[in-house]
């Protein structure tokens, strides 16, 4: 595997590791517009502009103006609830999926670099529309894990059976060539009840700890402050748990929050524990 140079605050680094870069982006210490350099390019180049790069760049949050959802701001637990009951499967995943979904309707969660068993980050959800100017910008491509409730689990986006026509992109391989990793972690999800307005809503839980976790869910109506209670059951019930606390932040966007559990249980600790063992 070839070194890699850059330029970061106008000074030339390296020789790096693809790993060692990676990282780097991660933290966003390299971003798409800086320069990239190894044995083979004639010239530099923009971190953007080297596909072998672009997955590692993982979306904003978010990076578009977002559609005004105030009109249909509960989650499709409640929204559109032919979709959430269904177990979708890939024969039936573009008419039931893309066919059907609001283009401006932020319900699609993406996870960015499982496909390169790197350490995965989940993100969204977004709107059919975003997923579109995503993969245009170069920033996710067909490889990209997608998931929308009501599907049993993570799929890739080369799997939809008309993705050349429905994105207008050609694929870089057949699609039965793209397989899924057999291994692919499933959604860790959560059902969250509001006691103020008694509903529920459902949301993708990342960086879990003992102490809180983040939760991705569209335009759910709580502020810094509010108390509630979340139902976590990702499909391995050994990581099941119930949990109260505090919601700490809003992320931007209004595409979730920060939540930091209170009195949580022996039984949920050791849940969680078990989690962050296996991942």
């Amino acid at each position: 595997m070839s070194d890699w140079y850059y330029v970061l605050k106008g000074e030339r680094k390296g020789p790096v590791k693809e790993s060692d870069l990676e990282e780097l982006i991660s933290q966003k210490s390299l971003l798409e517009d800086d320069y990239v350099w190894k044995k083979g390019f004639e010239n530099w180049k923009k971190l953007k502009d080297v596909p072998e790069l672009t997955s590692f760049l993982a979306p904003e949050e978010p990076n578009f103006a977002q559609p005004d959802n105030t009109q249909n701001s509960h989650s499709l637990l409640t929204k559109n609830k032919t979709v959430t009951n269904l177990k979708i499967d890939s024969a039936t995943l573009n008419q039931v999926i893309f066919a059907n979904l609001d283009q401006h309707q932020n319900q699609i969660f993406i996870r960015i670099g499982e496909d390169r068993n790197q350490s995965y980050v989940d993100y969204g959800p977004y709107s059919v529309s975003i997923i579109k100017k995503l993969l245009e910008e170069n920033r996710i491509n067909e490889k990209t894990l997608f998931f929308i409730h009501g599907m049993k689990s993570w799929m890739q986006l080369a799997n939809i059976s008309d993705f050349e026509k429905f994105f207008q992109r050609k694929l870089s391989q057949p699609p039965q060539a793209v397989n899924k990793r057999k291994d692919v972690r499933n959604p860790f999800v959560a059902h969250l009840f509001v006691a103020s307005s008694n509903k529920v809503f459902d949301g993708i839980c990342r960086d879990i700890s003992v102490g809180g976790m983040q939760v991705l869910v569209d335009h759910f109506p709580g502020k810094m402050g509010d108390e509630i209670s979340i139902n976590v059951h990702p499909e391995n019930s050994d990581f099941q748990f119930v949990a109260s606390g505090i919601i700490v932040r809003i992320l931007e966007g209004d595409l979730g929050f920060s939540f930091r559990f209170s009195n949580l249980s022996n039984e949920a600790k050791m849940a969680i524990d078990k989690y962050l063992s296996r991942v």
